[in-house]
């Protein structure tokens, strides 16, 4: 990191925070702190619901992911666009209508309070849990690589969150994301640009694809049923599907974005240019890692990318076990960069593929050894490929440029959950009980929910038994929680006979029968979305038959 790196990191964070919290720094009402005083036109919207779901972990993890396994977790989010449409059909006009802080407000509306308070207390659970992980993950992947320590880390992006929320609330999250989401984009895309133009001069762009396609790293489709195979077209337009309804429509952290719309048509408009983004952009961010395994093909790669990993393994007795691999990787890469000196022809290009195959073989190899060498290190370094990257590789102050597209990331998405936590802990749990105070009051009280809750997810990110294959974890513990709290608004929306006592009952038994399901393994997480749903919705109807037979 040199002088100008830390200039452009510091100077682009600063900027975002600063203007944030002093453009947003007066709110006078509940509705001007946690709607935004309903003045978001439909482009920040949009904008903020991509931020919020783009946290670090997708900068990080997403390149990694395509480096080692390709192109196929897109079909993570082939059911979104489906799902933002019928989110903007029925969830957005009923949400405006009602004039609703949360969506868990309807709840008790349309069934009874407790019903209302069981599926918040599910959504502070899930996404409190979420928001430890949304600092962690990047403080530690930072740490590995930085050498900078963890907890101050931790600590530092933390405390730079709670800042600006506290003070801002919603517009302020708003702004920022949409400054944030800029300098995302910027980012990513002159990191594209320069991975393309550091490859060799008779390598271009339709050559590093002959070559990331020869070794299947191009492979978008998987049509296969196998319901443990994690990432498939079915999965992801039916279990991701279920995923997306439950999260843009009943998650708390992304209903409030599009809450704070000027209207409906806003709202929807916003929510429907991200449903649409989405997926290219994930595409596009897939494809740089894509590019980034290109530019390894011609460059020696390491053959793990986790630094702790490789210092465990390196201090243990199977150090020697270790160099004889990394010098038989390294005769592979060496074979594969005199191939690469000549024409690109079909026998060349799966000559290459072959390499591949060896190359992914000891690298298992490697993870062994890491793991015989200590059982409890983490040996997924799929995380660490993309920063290894661009620390190794990119020019000065594209470093501290692209450290900002983290940071900005891990900031955009902890500021909207604590802002969502504080939210629904204000209106569903607080307000709901202590009513006839002022609106200062209720003010305050956000803005003190938002502090503990941020001070809540640094704890749980410093001092809880962290490790890094939580990283992996986030998307795992919105798939536990969100299918039966979507059952409940399914049933809520499209089943107007079954009342509040079957619907509570009915989702309290889907919760605990997907918990019992997640822990046994029986399938992919994604499918979670859609039993718990399921469950929730077949169980619903048949307490509530029961109940009227009993009459």
């Amino acid at each position: 990191m040199t002088l100008l790196d830390w200039f452009i990191l510091l100077g682009t964070l600063g900027g975002i925070v600063g203007y944030g919290a002093w453009k947003n720094r007066k709110n006078t009402s509940i509705t001007d702190y946690l709607k935004g005083g309903n003045s978001a036109r439909w482009w920040t919207v949009g904008l903020s619901v991509m931020a919020t779901q783009a946290s670090a972990i997708t900068f990080l993890s997403t390149p990694g992911q395509a480096f080692h396994d390709g192109m196929g977790f897109v079909q993570f989010y082939f059911g979104l666009p489906f799902a933002v449409i019928i989110i903007s059909l029925f969830f957005i006009p009923l949400y405006h209508k009602l004039k609703v802080f949360t969506a868990y407000e309807f709840l008790e509306q349309r069934f009874d309070q407790r019903t209302r308070t069981l599926t918040a207390i599910l959504f502070l659970v899930q996404r409190g849990l979420a928001a430890g992980i949304t600092i962690y993950a990047p403080a530690i992947i930072l740490s590995v690589v930085l050498g900078w320590p963890l907890k101050p880390l931790i600590f530092l992006i933390g405390l730079v969150v709670i800042f600006y929320t506290v003070i801002g609330g919603t517009a302020a999250v708003n702004v920022t994301q949409k400054q944030q989401m800029f300098i995302i984009f910027l980012g990513m895309i002159i990191a594209f640009g320069f991975i393309i133009k550091s490859f060799p001069e008779e390598i271009g762009f339709v050559q590093a694809l002959d070559i990331a396609g020869q070794t299947g790293k191009l492979q978008v489709l998987d049509f296969s049923f196998d319901p443990n195979s994690r990432y498939t077209f079915w999965s992801g337009i039916t279990g991701g599907l279920f995923l997306a309804l439950s999260y843009f429509g009943t998650d708390q952290s992304q209903v409030q974005r599009y809450l704070s719309g000027k209207s409906v048509q806003e709202s929807q408009m916003g929510l429907i240019m991200n449903g649409f983004l989405k997926v290219p952009m994930q595409f596009f961010i897939l494809l740089v890692g894509v590019m980034v395994f290109v530019f390894y093909q011609f460059e020696s790669a390491p053959l793990h990318f986790n630094p702790k990993g490789v210092e465990t393994v390196r201090k243990s007795a199977l150090a020697e076990n270790y160099l004889q691999l990394e010098e038989v990787h390294q005769a592979t890469q060496n074979q594969r960069h005199q191939l690469l000196q000549g024409e690109l022809d079909t026998t060349v290009l799966n000559q290459i593929a072959q390499l591949d195959s060896q190359e992914r073989a000891q690298r298992q190899q490697a993870k062994a050894l890491i793991k015989q060498a200590d059982p409890t290190q983490e040996t997924n370094d799929k995380d660490y490929v993309f920063i290894t990257f661009i620390l190794g590789y990119l020019p000065q102050g594209l470093i501290g440029l692209l450290l900002a597209v983290i940071l900005s990331a891990a900031m955009s998405s902890t500021a909207s959950e604590l802002n969502a936590l504080a939210a629904t802990t204000t209106v569903d749990l607080y307000q709901r009980n202590r009513q006839g105070k002022s609106p200062a009051h209720y003010v305050k009280v956000s803005k003190a929910f938002t502090l503990l809750w941020g001070i809540i997810a640094i704890l749980f990110a410093s001092f809880g038994s962290l490790v890094e294959n939580l990283i992996q974890l986030v998307n795992i513990i919105g798939s536990v929680f969100y299918g039966t709290i979507l059952g409940v608004f399914l049933v809520a929306f499209f089943i107007k006979h079954v009342q509040g006592k079957a619907v509570f009952w009915a989702a309290v038994v889907s919760e605990l029968l997907i918990l019992y399901i997640y822990t046994h393994d029986w399938v992919g997480f994604l499918w979670l979305n859609l039993l718990g749903a399921v469950f929730t919705v077949v169980l619903s109807l048949l307490l509530q038959t029961l109940n009227d037979t009993m009459k």
